[in-house]
């Protein structure tokens, strides 16, 4: 890479099953890049499933080209199982456990850990990734930093883990903090664990879940891990549809869907807007002008590219190819609906449906070809 256009970070964001279409996104990235080698971006960010992707993409990231080509793979052929369990002891006894803790858990003080049984999803990525890798390709300069953040429960605090080259320091913000550490799978599955989707995992002294939730600034660790640009692609649309007109209570599958849009999606869009806020003024003033006043932020390039149809619209359309019993427990609170389906397009890990959204990121993508170009600097010396 020419130092003179600066590090780019690629900022992955959550959303359990959407997280398929920054895949078809990558692939497109591919595709306009053509052959170059290496890595376009020696800084990494992700969240929750994103946080997955991007783990994935710094254990290959010697080439960039075989990384994506993996990844591919694996949500292509994608089936719930292997994200969750979804055999009857699983489900069957997750809702005896519930429905135990409703009732009587007064009497025996039982806390039932998650709604589904995520064990399958650390067995596939301790399978299929090296973690090791990472270290090796900081040591290299195939990459300059990881980061995956989580949210403690405890704490309340969004926790950025990072692996990176050593002249990245910690850092300290209001309910945000970077703590540099060895990446390992626990970092992913805290990462992903959807509030009582997934179970928390503890990480020395502390219970994590998703890294979504209170995540503030999700842009903010690429820039405090040295980037000077920043590709985010999103897992959703970042201007919704107005409100529409309805008389029918809301299934519980269509509140969740409400609160999992908005521990996923509303942080992203807020941060970017500070930042083309902050941007715009500092763009007022030359950099001499800048530095002479004392001010340390710079300008940030950043590109974003989030889906151009809903999701959750898709998803309504492979609802069926689900197992029979999972349909059966999802349609009991409203998932199986129209207006039920948000929650669906976060828990569909069905190769019809991650296919559907990475094409849909592939088209996306190139639709926007010139923009991604000039962002890789494809014109300047490689």
């Amino acid at each position: 890479m020419d130092e003179t256009t600066g590090k780019a970070a690629l900022v992955l964001t959550g959303g359990g099953a959407r997280a398929a279409y920054q895949v078809g996104v990558l692939q497109a990235i591919r595709h306009i890049r053509g052959s170059r080698p290496g890595n376009p971006f020696p800084i990494l960010c992700g969240t929750s499933a994103g946080g997955i992707n991007a783990a994935a993409l710094a254990v290959y990231s010697a080439d960039f080209n075989v990384a994506v080509r993996k990844v591919a793979w694996i949500w292509r052929n994608f089936r719930v199982d292997q994200v969750y369990r979804t055999d009857p002891a699983a489900l069957l006894g997750s809702g005896l456990r519930w429905g135990s803790a409703l009732f009587t858990g007064w009497a025996f003080r039982q806390t039932p850990r998650s709604l589904l049984d995520n064990s399958p999803l650390r067995a596939l990525l301790e399978r299929t990734l090296d973690f090791s890798a990472i270290d090796r390709a900081i040591e290299s300069g195939h990459l300059h930093a990881l980061s995956v953040n989580a949210s403690g429960y405890t704490s309340g605090e969004s926790l950025a883990f990072f692996a990176a080259h050593p002249s990245v320091e910690p850092w300290r913000r209001t309910q945000r903090i970077g703590v540099r550490t060895q990446l390992r799978v626990d970092h992913l599955m805290a990462s992903s664990a959807i509030p009582f989707v997934f179970p928390a995992v503890n990480i020395n002294r502390e219970f994590f879940g998703d890294g979504s939730m209170r995540q503030l600034a999700p842009v903010s660790p690429a820039i405090h891990l040295g980037a000077d640009r920043i590709l985010v692609i999103g897992s959703g649309r970042l201007a919704e549809e107005g409100r529409q007109r309805t008389e029918a209570y809301p299934a519980p599958a269509q509140i969740a869907g409400h609160a999992m849009s908005s521990i996923f999606l509303d942080g992203l869009a807020v941060d970017l807007e500070r930042m083309e806020r902050i941007n715009a003024t500092l763009n007022a003033f030359t950099a001499e002008q800048r530095q002479a006043a004392g001010i340390v932020l710079r300008p940030i390039e950043t590109l974003v590219i989030s889906p151009s149809q809903r999701l959750d619209a898709i998803a309504g359309h492979y609802r069926e190819s689900l197992p029979r019993l999972l349909r059966t427990v999802l349609r009991g609170v409203g998932a199986m609906r129209r207006e039920g389906s948000t929650v669906l397009s976060y828990l569909l890990f069905e190769p019809g449906y991650t296919r559907a959204l990475m094409d849909l990121g592939y088209r996306d993508t190139l639709e926007r070809r010139d923009e991604v170009a000039a962002f890789l600097r494809l014109d300047a010396k490689d």
